[in-house]
């Protein structure tokens, strides 16, 4: 059956409800509810079955999310504000996930119109003519979600709509509302509409959304038209301090029911869990497979992004994106692929000699205080440092390395590189006692994986020379680790 007033609509994706008319649609027991409506009750529901409401948002789950919730209960439209990747977008069309799956509108209608409620001229007529045997479309609600990124070029006409030339060159007159050629905020009708980086929006447009936010209607040039909307309005900003291109002008601000401010991850563990989801990179089909990418390596990458937003260099009004640590991730994985391409190693392995990689990758996300200029490539390597020694603390801390000290001492320094594969690094360090204990601290197998075997022995090696237990050089693609 069609979604009701009591269910979500549980049809796949592909297969639309049968109905064709109106009559059918009354004859299924189909309920109309406002789209507010229709958020809450599924939201309502999904608490109740104690289901995910929000996919793929991570680290929000006790700050960010419970306000949402309060403000779709609320039946508010919604403003997040927050620095350039804390998730914004993406959390705005997550909301799309709490529609019905289908839902039913006028067949042809331009502002997608309810069959039991249409707003607009050219279906109202249709329904007195027709009565039950007007045609219905059904809508997917992946197609009921629109978007627009504001740019100072962005015109009323194309949030809101403007005459249609070419429908007047047709022979009908300029007071015909079928002159009209609908924007984008009616063109969403009956769905969410988000407006990304709204204070970009000038403070003119932005007048224009003052109707659609609080009588629910628009306004066209001159006509005598009122159309009443059923939409959810969401938009984004980065904070006032900061965007320093425009603001969202008070009235606006003032209509708008929630204020929502977003963060960073607040802890480590989301912050590798946000790495893992978002790093895309697609290797189905290469010939050199999957490449390996070990818990610790994340975790220096992870460190690495929190340290560079805290650092006192960087300036903490721009922010550092979450795309920096998705960046910074795929930057190591493929250093492993270009190694086993070029040296014809069987697995793909990141290893620390592939973190230098990550700081010409990522130098361009960062903003700099004026007073470090020129000193970008030094602060982000020093920070990568620090992270790498955070992370064998946290991992190898109270670890018995003395085994690999001693194998220094003994036989001497040991060079690797971004072009030494795993096999060779370990033929050339040989048996060091104790390399077992520090493989199972890390979680790592080393007869099922040389490679990861190497990636734990270069991290110890790391951690020893940052300690000033091992001395190290570093020379154009090659480290040579050293008693």
């Amino acid at each position: 059956m069609p979604p009701t007033a009591t269910s979500p609509a549980t049809a796949p994706a592909d297969t639309a409800p049968p109905y064709a008319t109106v009559g059918e649609l009354r004859r299924s027991g189909h309920v109309h509810r406002t789209v507010r409506t229709e958020l809450r009750d599924n939201l309502v529901a999904l608490m109740k079955g104690d289901t995910p409401r929000f996919p793929g948002i991570v680290g929000f789950d006790e700050t960010v999310l419970p306000q949402v919730e309060r403000a779709i209960l609320a039946g508010h439209d919604i403003v997040f504000l927050g620095e350039r990747g804390q998730g914004k977008t993406r959390l705005i069309r997550t909301l799309v996930s709490l529609l019905d799956e289908w839902s039913p509108a006028v067949a042809g209608c331009e502002i997608n119109d309810h069959p039991y409620a249409p707003v607009c001229g050219r279906c109202r007529a249709l329904a007195a003519q027709l009565g039950d045997e007007l045609p219905i479309g059904w809508r997917h609600r992946s197609d009921r979600f629109g978007e627009k990124l504001a740019t100072p070029d962005t015109s009323v006409g194309d949030l809101i709509g403007d005459v249609d030339p070419v429908k007047v060159a047709e022979g009908r007159t300029l007071g015909d509302p079928e002159t009209v050629h609908y924007g984008l905020v009616p063109r969403t009708n009956r769905g969410i509409f988000s407006v990304n980086e709204l204070p970009d929006l000038a403070e003119r447009i932005q007048v224009s959304l003052l109707n659609v936010l609080e009588e629910r209607d628009i306004q066209v040039r001159g006509y005598l038209l009122r159309l009443p909307l059923d939409l959810l309005l969401v938009a984004s900003a980065n904070p006032e301090d900061y965007t320093n291109r425009g603001r969202i002008i008070t009235p606006l601000k003032d209509r708008f029911g929630a204020e929502v401010r977003t963060h960073y991850p607040l802890q480590l563990a989301d912050e590798l869990a946000l790495i893992r989801q978002e790093s895309v990179i697609s290797w189905a089909g290469s010939p050199l497979g999957t490449p390996e990418l070990a818990d610790h390596l994340l975790e220096i990458v992870a460190r690495f992004t929190r340290l560079v937003r805290d650092a006192p260099q960087v300036d903490q009004r721009s922010g550092v994106s979450a795309r920096l640590a998705v960046a910074a991730a795929e930057t190591v994985a493929a250093s492993a692929v270009r190694r086993a391409a070029l040296t014809g190693e069987e697995t793909p392995t990141a290893r620390v000699v592939d973190l230098a990689a990550i700081v010409p990758a990522v130098r361009g996300k960062v903003e700099f205080d004026q007073l470090e200029e020129g000193r970008e490539d030094e602060v982000l390597a020093l920070l990568l440092r620090r992270a790498i020694a955070e992370t064998f603390r946290a991992r190898l801390a109270g670890a018995d390395l003395t085994g690999l000290q001693n194998r220094f001492d003994a036989d001497g320094p040991v060079e690797t590189g971004d072009m030494v594969p795993a096999a060779e690094l370990l033929r050339r360090v040989g048996p060091v006692p104790g390399l077992a204990a520090i493989l199972n601290r890390l979680g790592v197998d080393g007869a099922e994986s040389p490679g990861l075997a190497a990636a734990a022995l270069e991290l110890a090696m790391e951690g020893l020379h940052l300690n000033r237990r091992l001395a190290k050089e570093e020379l154009p693609g090659r480290t040579v680790y050293g008693s």
